[in-house]
């Protein structure tokens, strides 16, 4: 069995999702990151945590700003910011959702 791993761990594949469409539901993320909701819960936590997202509740739903500006956070990465990875990886000005890639392709 070939194990499957991806360069960018689920917190980059949050970012650029919530980049791209700052009113996903956690299911939603969930779903097109391909982890579980409480995962995607933790996730989002860490992220509002450490400054790369706000988040803020509209009646029973949340929308969620992406901070760009902040640097990565590992030291090999820490001269990049956010938006230089949504740059690179996403399309951080598009709005609405995405399929994932068909890995058959």
């Amino acid at each position: 069995m070939v194990e499957q791993w991806t360069f960018l761990t689920n917190h980059a594949h949050v970012l650029v999702l919530l980049s791209q469409d700052q009113d996903l539901r956690l299911r939603d993320l969930a779903e097109q990151v391909g982890i579980t909701e409480r995962a995607t819960q933790r996730i989002v936590g860490e992220l509002v945590d450490s400054g790369y997202l706000t988040r803020r509740r509209h009646g029973r739903r949340n929308s969620y700003t992406v901070h760009a500006d902040t640097p990565l956070r590992h030291p090999l990465e820490s001269h990049h910011t956010v938006a230089e990875l949504l740059r690179a990886v996403g399309d951080a000005g598009s709005s609405g959702r995405r399929s994932r890639p068909n890995p058959s392709r």
